[in-house]
């Protein structure tokens, strides 16, 4: 190899290196995130819940109405069941799935 087609070679390894580092950098920041959130079952609105809405649904946004007791939302961790939710047997969301109660 010539000299400037190894510069041009080792820039584009460093860059390679720096894109891959900056990427595993966001990534451990959102784990970090994660880590202070909860689920929480009860308190998302109809299709806006993060995940799980009971069966035959596939994920965020199925939940089929507001304050749904299978699907969660995630939440600041030690809020959930500070947080209201009419069809909870206690009115606070809950940290596992639960049968809404009837009004």
């Amino acid at each position: 190899m010539n000299k400037p087609t190894t510069a041009a070679a080792l820039a584009l390894a460093l860059g390679a290196s720096l894109s891959i580092a900056a990427a595993h950098a966001d990534e451990m920041k959102d784990g970090d995130k994660m880590q202070d959130m909860e689920k929480c079952y009860g308190v998302a609105l109809k299709g806006k819940n993060d995940c799980k809405a009971g069966a035959g649904t596939t994920c965020a946004g199925t939940s089929t109405h507001d304050y749904q007791g299978n699907a969660w939302s995630l939440v600041p961790a030690g809020t959930c069941t500070e947080t209201e939710s009419p069809t909870s047997p206690t009115g606070y969301g809950q940290l596992e799935a639960f049968e809404e109660k009837q009004s």
